[in-house]
């Protein structure tokens, strides 16, 4: 991105839809039919597991939890009394900042309870934790981590998600052919899922015929929780049965080729989820669609992403191509960077690419796919982690492209586009200096790219002064803003959106960056644009509540993928009078917790935006960048990548908002559809209307006294509604024991 961009103002103007983009390779024969590979195998009866003592340290700070090896079982009592609790692992916590934690020896082993929080003021980085144990050659452990993350996100790798019966009413969409009661992952605190230890939990059969084969950490495990919508409806209940799907198909009822060759002249998706009406994902996509033969013949493929399960991902890759080389471009250091290697081991075909970071506190956060066909080049940038429950039960966007054809005669200046969006790729993958890059750097000249209508918008390490401040995350904003964004009347009515999935420290009031350089980038428009006041545009924040929490598909789990540290909520009280409710009604994921991040600039009644950004990037300056020596220098500690969909690409002024996700051809093509509800609803004055934060260290106490409750798990829900000492994943964990 060392350039700056010419186009994309000058398009014509068009009063109705451009012809869709080409997204899918020629084709001369007929459609094949769908791909249906399924075996499963069912286990009945609760899971056993074994108490364990781990030891681990405060580990890098990372923008989103990671999968961790702490669980709770609970026991066979049908209440509290008859509740009983296994501590298997580490026990930790990991969010957007610097990490802090601590341990403690117990009847129960011994745990760690980490919690992180964005601010370089906290506390000096530490080592990653070392886990218990990496396994040396061939497949892992039974009970290793199938993740290779930080001990931060390790908090619970054996929470799976429940997911809800679909309900065959409202379309012709077939329901899902497998249908899981929640196994005793869910009691666990993290996003990530992971089976590595269902050897250990399968070993204590209680049915007939048990068989239960471990697949190297990758079961598509999920329960039969109802689907939660009231305000005042219970956490879900969570059985014991479970299933193993060794190929899950995708996409089923759909199309996928149907769906695309529709035309999109956005190509921006959402993530299918698992519990939901079918009609809410007749337009949504899993990864083994976009991974599946009909995109095109795979040559090769990079995955660039923060958290791996490697055994999961090849599973994604359709049979044909799960031996075509993929390169793994990560940011893991020490212990997580050995057991990703171990993971990539058995698999010849998997070579490993680590970025360099080197300021403290950064992470490589970006989630972006390059595939290579014998038919030409996909770019395919999204939100999610390359893990199961990232592509399961919640929001998750993906920008997909068109499919890039080869040039005969390749120069470094052909195949542009107005967007330039060729040459913002190729600077943001050679800010990595990796060699490993520099065969897809060659890969991408080849290729024309003429006909994206994006713009690109990265961060990367490091601290850039001058013009080349304007090359990386909110200053590259502000520069695309204010030489390819139309000018308003009355912009300053005309509020900021943020919604995002985490939240770093930014300061003791919104002056210090917030609503000083932050905002100062998200409210350009055009060059003549003049930055208002500090409070005259208004800014609503979207952050999911506990109370979007505790009903969510997932219930009180899905906070681990919500990291806001207690310790820097409570320093930025005044923070929390921006924040808005997560609904989406629009696209029927109001119960779907979202890991998406997106800005935009909307209307006052929000029938028009401005512009749409898709992107990695939480609020938090780590990933966004902060001025240093009196605004001559941008620092930023990680990288992050996104798409922005400015108007001018598309010959307009403003895009309206399509007012409903999947309504297909019901509006016009040129309407932008937004993932969530507009007007955002702030939240209210109940306890459970505040935003999810992480509990620390007071939770350890609950844990060793949790066999001597004796109130009833609705008095202990209320209680701990009212106080915000923990973290609400924490909360359903233990309500879980008492409910068992």
């Amino acid at each position: 991105m060392g350039h700056t961009p010419s186009g994309g103002g000058g398009a014509e103007r068009w009063n109705t839809p451009p012809a869709p983009l080409p997204l899918l390779p020629a084709r001369t024969s007929r459609r094949p039919a769908p791909r249906r590979h399924l075996r499963t195998r069912r286990c009945l009866g609760p899971s056993g597991g074994r108490p364990g003592r781990g030891r681990g340290r405060g580990g890098a700070t990372s923008p989103e939890p990671r999968p961790g090896g702490f669980k709770l079982r609970a026991g066979a009592g049908g209440g509290p009394e008859g509740a009983h609790l296994v501590v298997a692992g580490r026990l930790g916590s990991c969010g957007s900042g610097s990490s802090r934690s601590m341990s403690q020896e117990g009847d129960y082993g011994k745990w760690t309870i980490s919690s992180s929080d964005e601010s370089e003021e906290e506390k000096p980085k530490l080592d990653k934790p070392s886990t218990s144990s990496l396994p040396h050659a061939g497949p892992r452990a039974a009970n290793e981590p199938s993740y290779t993350c930080s001990e931060a996100r390790k908090v619970a790798y054996k929470r799976k998600i429940s997911p809800v019966k679909f309900s065959n009413t409202d379309s012709q969409v077939s329901s899902p052919k497998r249908q899981r009661s929640g196994s005793q992952e869910d009691l666990g605190w993290c996003l990530s899922s992971s089976d590595d230890e269902l050897q250990l939990e399968t070993q204590q059969k209680q049915v007939e015929n048990v068989v239960v084969r471990e697949e190297h950490g990758v079961s598509s495990s999920k329960g039969s929780a109802t689907q939660r919508t009231g305000n005042h409806s219970p956490p879900a209940h969570h059985g014991f049965k479970e299933e193993e799907e060794e190929y899950e198909t995708s996409g089923e009822g759909q199309d996928i080729w149907d769906m695309l060759a529709k035309g999109n002249p956005f190509q921006f998706y959402l993530t299918r989820v698992s519990g939901i009406k079918p009609k809410y994902n007749s337009g949504a996509l899993h990864i083994k669609d976009i991974l599946s033969p009909l995109f095109g013949t795979l040559v090769s493929s990079a995955q660039f992403n923060y958290c791996f399960d490697v055994d999961w991902l090849i599973k994604q890759y359709p049979p044909e191509f799960r031996k075509k080389p993929i390169l793994l471009v990560h940011g893991d250091k020490r212990e997580a960077k050995a057991h990703l290697h171990a993971q990539a081991k058995p698999y010849e075909n998997i070579s490993l690419c680590q970025a360099k970071l080197d300021i403290a506190f950064g992470t490589h956060h970006t989630k972006m796919m390059l595939l290579l066909y014998e038919e030409g080049l996909r770019v395919v940038i999204h939100t999610s982690n390359l893990i199961h429950a990232d592509w399961h039960q919640k929001t998750q966007g993906i920008w997909l492209s068109p499919l890039y054809p080869r040039m005969a005669q390749a120069t470094h200046r052909s195949g542009e586009s107005a967007t330039h969006f060729k040459a913002d790729l190729i600077s943001y993958l050679m800010a990595y200096n990796a060699a490993p890059l520099k065969e897809w750097i060659d890969t991408i000249h080849e290729h024309d790219l003429s006909e994206t209508n994006v713009y690109l918008i990265g961060s990367t390490p490091g601290r850039f002064q001058g013009s080349h401040k304007d090359n990386w995350g909110h200053f590259r904003l502000r520069k695309l803003l204010r030489e390819h964004a139309s000018s308003i009347t009355k912009g300053e009515s005309w509020p900021i959106v943020g919604q995002f999935s985490s939240i770093g420290s930014m300061g003791a009031d919104d002056s210090k960056w917030l609503c000083s350089e932050f905002k100062e980038s998200l409210v350009t428009l055009g060059k003549e644009s003049r930055t208002p006041g500090k409070s005259a545009v208004p800014l609503h924040l979207i952050y999911p509540s506990v109370e979007n929490v505790r009903t969510s598909l997932e219930g009180y789990p899905a906070g681990g993928s919500l990291p806001y540290s207690i310790q820097t909520a409570e320093k930025q009280n005044w923070l929390h009078s921006y924040f808005h409710k997560w609904m989406a009604d629009t696209s029927g994921r109001s119960n779907a917790m979202p890991h998406i991040k997106t800005y935009m600039r909307s209307s006052p009644d929000f029938s028009q935006i401005a512009w749409f950004l898709v992107t990695s990037a939480n609020l938090s300056k780590a990933a966004w960048g902060a001025l240093e020596k009196n605004g001559a220098q941008l620092m930023i500690r990680s990288y992050e990548l996104g798409v922005l969909f400015l108007p001018s690409a598309f010959g307009l002024d403003s895009f309206k908002v399509k007012q409903k996700f999947f309504s297909g051809s019901k509006e016009p093509a040129a309407a932008f559809p937004v993932p969530y509800d507009l007007p955002p609803e702030l939240y209210g004055n109940k306890v459970s209307e505040t935003p999810v934060k992480r509990g620390e260290s007071t939770f350890i106490e609950h844990l060793k006294h949790a066999r001597n409750f004796h109130r009833s798990a609705m008095d202990l829900e209320h209680s701990l509604y009212q106080s915000t000492r923990y973290t609400w994943e924490h909360v359903g964990s233990l309500l879980r024991i008492l409910k068992h």
